[in-house]
């Protein structure tokens, strides 16, 4: 019970710090904050696909899409700081 409250609080959080980022980006229009956004837009998928995983359908195994989708949440960020950089 209690996994199942934790897993839908991540997603809830990365969520939210997608809005307050993208919010930002609208005002201040810094690449950063775009990518950082769509970054935590990616990992809050991968903590919805956790929770169908393992709450909603416990019979199909989605590790593989959620493990790619928190990689490319990864690599967005990671863009997303090099291409600020320069």
């Amino acid at each position: 019970m209690i996994a199942k409250i934790v897993y839908l609080l991540c997603a809830l959080t990365s969520l939210v710090c997608m809005a307050l980022l993208m919010r930002h980006y609208l005002r201040t229009r810094l690449p950063l904050l775009f990518w950082s956004g769509l970054g935590f837009l990616l990992i809050a998928l991968a903590n919805i696909l956790l929770f169908i995983d393992f709450v909603v359908v416990p019979d199909y195994d989605l590790a593989l899409w959620r493990n790619g989708t928190t990689l490319a949440g990864v690599v967005v960020l990671l863009y997303g700081l090099i291409r600020s950089k320069t």
